[in-house]
């Protein structure tokens, strides 16, 4: 029998062989890649030029670019944007919480913008003006049905020019002229900050821009200052995030030098890094809860879920809104940027923050129902048990108090903060927002002040049978049962007088509020609302029972999610 005798020169030639097919198919793929991607551009530019040439009408090249453009992008994540030039502001204002202006805020009023609120010791609250303020023009230009982006643009500009505005304020006879000079305004990322139970301290953060982290710390070390501190809220409820590096500084005050908070991996290896903090922490014992809701996402998602992972903060509120991509800007030609999705963000447990399908949400954003079987576990620091799947799930779910339809109705209509312009031009200052109340008298006047302004709405189940009444009429049931369905509306009509005394409560909430803002702008609005907000008073309820905070910290295999107590 012939012996098998390997051929070294097969065998050399064989793995050689392997390589030179594996390095044209290669080869080969990026070819392909190559060609798709010069092929593309050619037809694209090729349509766009017949296009502007043969078109029926004139054509705007600029628009249907930038159509494209977002057409385009929309087929990918939500937060991939194009940013042209005139919208640097905008993105600069996101990431330090600066740009150029009067300091104030506008809403449309009818066919004028209002100011809505005034930032203390800028241009504006220099200058006297108050929200309620209404703009009939800016330098020399009448602003009537003007588009609100294009009056707040025309109030910016840079620093040290002026803008000239023409105002009339409610029960004044003539307008008045303001010639305000613009400087650099900056928000605060932390609106307020106090005591607001024995020994609790309380911090609210609404952005993550530059030199948030100081803010919160500085806040901190102030509270420390007023009070024996024993435990401390930190509010990041309606935050939506910003520079990732303030929100492992901010973690940084609570937690050890040194300590993971979050990484970041994508398909280019470059934007692959582990973030750790880099300071001396200022306490790493104090009890700390942290408030979310549905409109917490990205930097207020690391912050919550990070110190969740590490056992150090108990969260509390709704789950988050589950955005855990990172972008970054990267520059085009005539100064316009890319935001383009490079990475996704993973905490200390492992697990990822990002929505499995941010294509299809609630209507208020959150995160839609996920099957069990896309979900998957992971442990904290303690060994507690913590899900992916979207967002940040609380410790102690604590849903927020629902506005009642008459309630909700007079803010949405306005009715409220036009009370409180009214008020203010009556009342030259008001106690402590803590302290001030809706006295009755104050109450009968909003009373008679809505009835003037002939208020009234539709409550849920009426606007139901209106649509149920439209459904009839258009498939011909409605004769039939006309009689039943005049009962029914009869029957279930909303009482208008008795809804201002049923939800008084919630209503004269809401004026405490705005009324205060006032007074004591935006701080002054935030005070007011912490002894009726149930979130809050959750979230100081957990901190002073010390057992419960201890026991929402530790493993337990019979708890999955803690519901708070929501007495008010």
């Amino acid at each position: 029998m012939k012996k098998f005798r390997p051929n070294k020169k097969r065998m050399i030639l064989v793995p050689g062989l392997v390589v030179v097919i594996i390095s044209f198919a290669f080869l080969g793929f990026q070819t392909s890649r190559e060609f798709k991607y010069t092929k593309s551009l050619d037809i694209f530019f090729t349509l766009f030029r017949e296009l502007n040439l043969y078109y029926v009408d004139e054509t705007d090249p600029e628009d249907l670019v930038y159509t494209a453009i977002d057409h385009m992008l929309e087929s990918l994540d939500p937060y991939t944007t194009f940013i042209p030039e005139s919208d640097l502001d905008e993105l600069n204002l996101m990431t330090t919480g600066k740009y150029g202006g009067i300091g104030s805020l506008v809403r449309k009023n009818g066919e004028y913008a209002v100011i809505s609120e005034i930032y203390r010791g800028f241009p504006a609250d220099e200058a006297g003006i108050r929200p309620g303020d209404i703009i009939l023009e800016v330098n020399g230009q009448s602003i009537r049905n003007m588009p609100l982006e294009k009056v707040s643009d025309m109030l910016k500009g840079l620093p040290n020019t002026s803008v000239e505005i023409l105002f009339t304020r409610p029960e004044t006879e003539k307008p008045f002229r303001k010639i305000l000079k613009r400087q650099v305004i900056h928000i605060p990322s932390v609106p307020y900050a106090g005591i607001i139970d024995e020994g609790i301290g309380y911090i609210r953060l609404s952005n993550f821009t530059r030199n948030s982290a100081s803010e919160v710390k500085n806040a901190f070390l102030s509270l420390k200052k007023q009070a024996d501190l024993r435990g401390l809220v930190l509010d990041l409820r309606s935050n939506p995030g910003g520079l990732l590096m303030e929100a492992v500084d901010i973690s940084n005050i609570f937690v050890e030098r040194g300590q993971e908070i979050v990484s970041t991996r994508g398909k280019v290896e470059q934007w692959d890094h582990t973030y750790r903090t880099r300071f001396t922490p200022v306490d790493t014992e104090i009890p700390l809860t942290i408030l979310v809701n549905r409109s917490s996402a990205s930097a207020s998602e690391i912050v919550a879920g990070a110190l969740q992972d590490l056992d150090r903060a108990v969260v509390v509120g709704q789950r988050t809104f589950g955005k855990g991509l990172v972008q970054t800007t990267r520059p085009l030609s005539y100064n316009a940027q890319l935001k383009v999705t490079t990475a996704k963000y993973y905490i200390p447990s492992g697990r990822c923050i990002q929505a499995l399908d941010y294509s299809h949400r609630n209507e208020d954003g959150s995160v839609g129902h996920i099957p069990d079987s896309l979900i998957s576990e992971y442990q904290t620091r303690n060994g507690r048990t913590v899900y992916d799947g979207g967002g940040i799930r609380p410790d102690a779910e604590v849903e927020p108090f629902p506005l009642s339809r008459i309630a909700s109705h007079l803010y949405v209509q306005n009715l409220i903060f036009d009370f409180a312009t009214l008020y203010a031009l009556h009342h030259p200052d008001i106690p402590e927002p803590r302290q001030f109340s809706i006295s009755d008298s104050t109450y009968r006047a909003f009373g008679r002040f809505i009835e003037d302004r002939n208020f009234d709405y539709l409550s849920e189940t009426e606007e139901t049978l209106k649509t149920l009444i439209s459904h009839a009429k258009r498939e011909k049931y409605y004769e039939p049962a006309a009689e039943e369905i005049a009962r029914l509306q009869k029957i279930i009509s909303h009482n208008k007088e008795q809804d201002l005394i049923t939800f008084r409560e919630e209503i004269e909430n809401l004026l405490e509020e705005e009324i205060a803002k006032r007074y004591y702008y935006q701080e002054g609005s935030f005070a007011a609302s912490l002894d009726h907000d149930n979130q809050i008073q959750a979230a100081v309820q957990i901190l002073n029972d010390r057992a419960q905070y201890a026991s929402l910290l530790q493993p337990d295999p019979h708890r999955e999610i803690q519901t708070a107590s929501r007495q008010k």
